[in-house]
């Protein structure tokens, strides 16, 4: 198994370096002796197998699981959690977990949250992904400690925050789950999901004009698209944000539910949507966002070609034919 075979070759190249008397690895390494390495050999193959009998209980999901498997070793991720959820676990579930900074999105945060993206986004078990935080926190933005230290030339240079924008490429329905504060960047990452869903307690907010610069990963943009220019405008001008109940009023957010009940009432959407063709799932989330893209004329052009696109699927097909008979359909997301 994998992890059998990281941990002998790192006690080899660790003795063979002990002889040699380089010691720049000891720290890294976890050191066995030939005893214990055997105990923990047998212990971890224990371990591979018992997940290997679970994973072949669907061989359906056996290659896609193998995909997956790296995100869900939690050792892989520091600052963020992952798990499958919902029903017959077709969801997968993100919680943004750096509680001490208040969630603040640091450079690893970042790269982390891309990542596990990634990874559930090519996994064919999962039909939906959700973001979300703990319950009086979901992001409070950039790390301002990483973040002030730059220049001019670095931030340009390097195209910093580029990278954010990897979390709307996503081609799965992806939903932000969204307890307490969102601001900032936190704001600016709930955006770029495909629906939000707030507590009551939830605040969104651009503050960054407090601090001497301005939003920087679609807070002038998204935001305006979202709400209109007029409340835009007044949360980039003057940092303030606005509760739960001003954002489903103005449309940013789907729904709004009492903070214990939210991730729940986030699961039961995502198991709704995963219970359609993630092939037209994807396909109506390009044709929804071209809409932000292009003049109606373009849009309505794009819609009607993917429209057309679908008549070439076996999920059409499927689809139409389990509407006749009166009966539910059976997706091949094909």
């Amino acid at each position: 198994m994998f992890i059998l075979g990281v941990q002998n070759t790192e006690s080899k190249k660790f003795k063979k370096e002990k002889k040699t008397g380089n010691k720049r690895e000891v720290k890294k390494i976890k050191i066995f002796e030939d005893e214990e390495l055997e105990e923990e050999e047998e212990k971890i193959e224990e371990e591979n197998n018992k997940e290997n009998e679970e994973e072949d209980e669907d061989p359906k999901l056996e290659f896609s699981c193998a995909r997956l498997r790296p995100f869900t070793k939690q050792k892989d991720y520091e600052m963020i959690k992952v798990e499958k959820t919902g029903e017959n676990k077709r969801v997968g579930l993100i919680t943004l977990n750096r509680p001490k900074p208040h969630n603040a999105l640091c450079n690893q945060l970042m790269d982390e949250l891309a990542d596990s993206l990634q990874k559930m986004d090519k996994d064919q078990t999962l039909g939906v992904i959700i973001v979300t935080g703990c319950e009086k926190v979901f992001a409070t933005g950039a790390d301002i400690r990483e973040m002030a230290p730059k220049e001019f030339a670095h931030v340009f240079g390097t195209g910093f925050l580029e990278n954010w924008s990897q979390v709307s490429k996503v081609r799965k329905p992806v939903i932000a789950a969204v307890n307490g504060y969102a601001l900032g960047g936190g704001c600016e990452l709930a955006m770029m999901c495909d629906i939000i869903y707030a507590g009551e307690k939830a605040m969104f907010g651009q503050p960054e004009i407090g601090i001497g610069t301005i939003p920087g990963a679609g807070g002038t943009q998204r935001l305006t698209r979202i709400v209109g220019k007029s409340l835009a405008m007044k949360m980039c001008l003057t940092g303030d944000p606005i509760d739960a109940k001003t954002a489903l009023q103005a449309g940013l957010v789907a729904g709004v539910f009492p903070p214990d009940q939210l991730v729940a009432e986030t699961i039961k959407l995502a198991d709704k949507i995963a219970s359609h063709s993630q092939l037209l799932l994807g396909m109506a989330k390009q044709s929804v966002n071209r809409a932000y893209e292009s003049t109606l004329e373009e849009g309505l052009l794009f819609e009607r070609q993917m429209f057309h696109t679908t008549f070439a699927t076996n999920d059409r097909k499927e689809g139409m034919t389990a509407f006749m008979d009166k009966r539910q359909p059976k997706w091949q997301h094909s």
